[in-house]
């Protein structure tokens, strides 16, 4: 009973909260020009253009298709590469300055880089996606790995467990909690820097039609595709990523109890 009652009161507050948004962006739009702040209505309308076109589908399972690429190929060489930083000091000390450039290069200068090694191509959103999902991948699983016991370690090398066994066992537990943190974040990152990356060199996707809609002043356009960005991501967040999240530490929440 009670949390039918707290999911009632938590939907009433995210409508409230909407509905408070709509009507400032209404009254805002009403003090300006339409092709400078479009309001709720033209937006909607640009909405089911878009929706009733015949690339909407396209785009977005283009740029779906070139975040989760990369996104995948970060989740790899982060993981892994954390593990090793982790499990050796050495490793450790001497890529570490390497690791403070990826995380200081900005997403917008790997864009560039990216324009220039692979050209307008969809290789360009991939590089981009993993050279900002990456660094974040790495450090988190790297915290992780620094944070097993030294005991349970050395207690698993007296009963003569692999290294599998060990990784599996041992470390894994520990990590996934980081890895998921850092993967969340590095999937929010990634899907907000491809759009960056197809503005500049793409010949189609959710990026290239915002650089489209803009550079045509349709800016009821850019605000339907941003609508439409918002909506994934919550479907992202609450239908797929937070539903993960509670079904793989469910042991903790247990433990916690």
């Amino acid at each position: 009973m009670k949390s039918s009652t707290s999911l009632l009161t938590l939907i009433g507050q995210r409508l409230a909260l909407l509905a408070i948004f709509l009507v400032i962006w209404w009254l805002a739009s009403q003090c300006m020009p339409s092709f400078v702040l479009p309001g709720p209505l033209k937006t909607w309308r640009a909405l089911e253009a878009l929706w009733h076109g015949d690339s909407l589908l396209h785009d977005i399972g283009i740029t779906f298709s070139r975040v989760l690429s990369g996104f995948l190929l970060a989740t790899l060489v982060g993981t892994v590469s954390g593990l090793a930083l982790g499990a050796s000091r050495l490793l450790a000390q001497f890529f570490e300055p390497l690791l403070a450039v990826f995380n200081t290069v900005s997403s917008a200068i790997w864009a560039i880089f990216a324009i220039i090694w692979f050209g307008i191509s969809g290789a360009t959103t991939i590089f981009v996606v993993f050279m900002t999902a990456m660094p974040l991948i790495l450090t988190n699983v790297w915290q992780g790995a620094q944070t097993v016991d030294a005991q349970y370690v050395e207690l698993a090398r007296s009963f003569r467990m692999g290294r599998w066994q060990t990784l599996r066992k041992i470390y894994l537990p520990t990590i996934l909690p980081y890895f998921f943190s850092g993967a969340r974040l590095a999937f929010g990152f990634g899907w907000r820097v491809s759009l960056v990356a197809e503005t500049l060199g793409a010949s189609d996707g959710i990026g290239y039609r915002l650089r489209q809609a803009g550079d045509l002043v349709q800016t009821d356009q850019v605000f339907a595709w941003t609508l439409l960005l918002v909506a994934m991501m919550l479907l992202l967040e609450g239908g797929l990523l937070k539903p993960l999240e509670r079904h793989l530490f469910r042991w903790k929440q247990r433990t916690q109890e």
